[in-house]
C-alpha cells in the first residue's frame, strides 16, 4: 500500500451547493479559502440547504477574482454576482446560533428562487468578526468558523468508503450503490489508509499544515441525495446505521481544526503526529 496521500481538495462556494475539486487550496483558520462564505436563507432568515432542497446539489457557484461568483444551473443562462455592500446584513440563523451576513444583489435572490420554487435570499460572511465560535467542547478559545455546520473542515478517506459500499452492497439496497464521495461533502479526502483508520487520529500533518482531528461526523439525509439527479433514496443512512452508530449519530468522516495556515495541494502526504 502507498503511504497516505491528500487525493482530492473540495471545496463549496455556497453552502450546500454543488462542490468544485481543486488541485490546491489555503488553508485559513475557519476553513478552507473560499469554502463555504456564502449560503442561502428563507423569509425567517432561517438557512436554506439541502436538507429542505435536495435541487440545491444541481446548482452551481464558481468563485470570481474578489470573492464574487458566478452561478450556473443545467439549461440556465448564468448570474454573476458581486459581493455584497457590507453595510447591509441581515442576522441569520444557523445552528447553534445566529451570524451577520451582507445581503447580495436583489438579481442573485431571484436567481436562486426560480430555481428552487421558493423564495429565498443569498447572504454572504465577509467580515472575519462575523466568523462563528467552534463548539467550545471541541475548540480552543478564539478558533472559528465560516459558515460549515460547526468545524472548518472535513475529512474522509477512500478506504472508508471503499468499506462502507461492501457494505451496501451486501444490504437492503445494493441498487442505489456504490456511492462516490461527494455524498459526504468532504473538504478533503485521504487515500493510502486502512479502512476507518482516521477514527484514531487525532492530529495529521498534510503536507505542511497541522490539523487537529476533533471528532467524527454525524450524518444527515444530504447523504442520501444524488448530486447529480437530487433525488432522495435510503443509503447511506440505512447501513451506517448498523455498523457505524454512537447512539442516535451515524458516522462517516472526521471533523478537523487547523493548527495553522498554508497551501495544502493533491498528492502531499499525509502523516499522522498524534
Amino acid at each position: 500500500m502507498l503511504p497516505p496521500a491528500l487525493s482530492a481538495v473540495y471545496i463549496h462556494p455556497v453552502k450546500s451547493l454543488a462542490a468544485h475539486a481543486a488541485d490546491e487550496a489555503a488553508v485559513e483558520p475557519w476553513g478552507l479559502d473560499g469554502d463555504r462564505r456564502w449560503m442561502l436563507i428563507d423569509n425567517e432568515s432561517k438557512v436554506v440547504t439541502q436538507r429542505q432542497q435536495p435541487r440545491m446539489a444541481q446548482l452551481s457557484a464558481g468563485i470570481l477574482p474578489g470573492g464574487g461568483l458566478i452561478l450556473s444551473a443545467p439549461g440556465s443562462p448564468s448570474l454573476t454576482v458581486e459581493v455584497p455592500d457590507p453595510a447591509h446584513t441581515v442576522v441569520a440563523e444557523l445552528y447553534p446560533g445566529k451570524v451577520e451576513l451582507a445581503v447580495a444583489a436583489e438579481a442573485a435572490h431571484a436567481w436562486f428562487s426560480a430555481r428552487l420554487g421558493a423564495e429565498v435570499r443569498l447572504v454572504h460572511l465577509d467580515a472575519p468578526s462575523h466568523r462563528r465560535p467552534v463548539d467550545p467542547e471541541f475548540g480552543r478559545p478564539g478558533e472559528t468558523v465560516s459558515l460549515a455546520d460547526g468545524f472548518p473542515l472535513l475529512l474522509t478517506t477512500g478506504a472508508s468508503l471503499d468499506a462502507l459500499n461492501s457494505w451496501v452492497a451486501r444490504g437492503d439496497h445494493p441498487d442505489e450503490g456504490p456511492l462516490p464521495m461527494n455524498r459526504f461533502r468532504p473538504n478533503v479526502v485521504v487515500d493510502g489508509t486502512a479502512p476507518w483508520a482516521e477514527d484514531d487520529w487525532k492530529r495529521i500533518e498534510i503536507g505542511e499544515v497541522a490539523f487537529r482531528v476533533v471528532k467524527p461526523c454525524g450524518r444527515c439525509v444530504i447523504t442520501t441525495t444524488d448530486q447529480r439527479t437530487a433525488e432522495r433514496g435510503k443509503e447511506p443512512l440505512r447501513t451506517l446505521a448498523r455498523h457505524r452508530r454512537d447512539g442516535k449519530y451515524l458516522l462517516f468522516g472526521r471533523h478537523m481544526i487547523p493548527e495553522g495556515t498554508g497551501v495544502i495541494r493533491v498528492g502531499d502526504p499525509v502523516r499522522v503526529i498524534g
